[in-house]
């Protein structure tokens, strides 16, 4: 069977037949902001379960600065497959979820959107080859696409000196256009944030961030607050984390001096490997973060069944990650009172 048939069974699957959810192949009647989902609290809770969150391996969350389009990603197989999906807010109704047009290839991984503060371009990762240069195979880099309508233009290349010969991936957006980006470092070993500062339209040379961003043994998609005053930065191998990745957030000051990383707690992280992709809601509000946090305990079967796993396999909570929302005055409560 073609690859391409896999992913599109795999993403038949969206909507996952469970308890409480809706039956697949049919998608509920939707409106209000955020899929009309009922805005969370202090404590973080899946965004929108059997609609984005369905137990495949979700993440990455972006949207237009209107709040009307939302796009995340959905991976199987070890990133075999891996693309971008986009639901819209049209006549008052929210569509069902697919595959964003121009990332159907199958041979091509499309991951982490980004899109700037006037909702003019539209920045991803991706391995596709760069047309422009007659690749005929590409690594990762950062791609862009340009508003055109009520859609996205042709995706390009962004290029040197942000795009190298090292893999570039999960671009962050300022706003002002100063791009935040991570580098596989050379030697292939470890990853680093970067940043590069938009003059006169084109991008300046990057410059690697600050051991108080590059802390740790190994750092992941960096979300850089609209205002540059704060980043989130998945961080791998430091003292102080619950285990695997934890999310870090660092905080910047008016004079542009970052703070010491500060880990955003329990209730963010946990003991699992899979919490690197995070981002902010365009009106500042929530707080998006994958996750591969199991189902709690107190929902277990007092046996297993059959019945019972291949249940979980088609909704949050199985092992995969999920995205998760809580109130983004959780980052104000770590913030320093020096920087506040």
């Amino acid at each position: 069977m073609k690859r391409s048939t896999w992913l599109l069974i795999a993403l038949s699957l969206l909507v996952p037949s469970a308890q409480g959810q809706e039956p697949r192949g049919q998608f509920p009647d939707l409106s209000g902001p955020y899929l009309g989902q009922k805005p969370p609290g202090m404590i973080p809770e899946i965004f929108a379960p059997g609609i984005i969150s369905t137990g495949l391996m979700t993440r990455d969350m972006a949207m237009t600065p209107d709040g009307r389009e939302i796009y995340f990603c959905v991976s199987i197989a070890n990133y075999k497959f891996a693309t971008i999906l986009t639901t819209r807010l049209i006549n008052g109704r929210w569509t069902a979820p697919e595959v964003m047009k121009g990332m159907e290839n199958p041979e091509h991984m499309n991951i982490e959107p980004c899109i700037s503060a006037d909702g003019k371009k539209f920045y991803f990762a991706s391995n596709r080859p760069d047309r422009a240069k007659n690749e005929v195979s590409g690594e990762e880099d950062i791609w862009v696409m340009d508003r055109t309508g009520d859609g996205w233009g042709e995706p390009y290349n962004l290029g040197p000196p942000v795009d190298s010969e090292q893999p570039e991936f999960f671009p962050s957006i300022t706003n002002d256009g100063t791009l935040y980006f991570t580098r596989l470092e050379k030697g292939g070993q470890a990853n680093a944030i970067y940043r590069s500062r938009l003059k006169d339209g084109r991008y300046q040379e990057p410059e690697r961030l600050p051991v108080e961003v590059n802390s740790g043994q190994d750092r992941y998609n960096a979300f850089i607050a609209p205002d540059e005053s704060y980043i989130i930065v998945p961080v791998y191998g430091r003292k102080d984390s619950y285990g695997g990745t934890d999310y870090y957030v660092v905080f910047r000051d008016p004079e542009g001096a970052w703070s010491e990383p500060v880990n955003m707690g329990a209730g963010i992280n946990t003991r699992g490997p899979i919490e690197y992709s995070a981002s902010v809601s365009p009106d500042g509000k929530y707080l998006f973060f994958m996750s591969s946090r199991v189902l709690p305990k107190d929902r277990w079967p007092e046996r297993l069944s059959l019945e019972f796993l291949k249940d979980l396999l088609g909704r949050p909570g199985n092992g995969n990650s999920s995205i998760y929302w809580v109130s983004a005055g959780i980052i104000d409560e770590l913030r320093p009172k020096s920087y506040k």
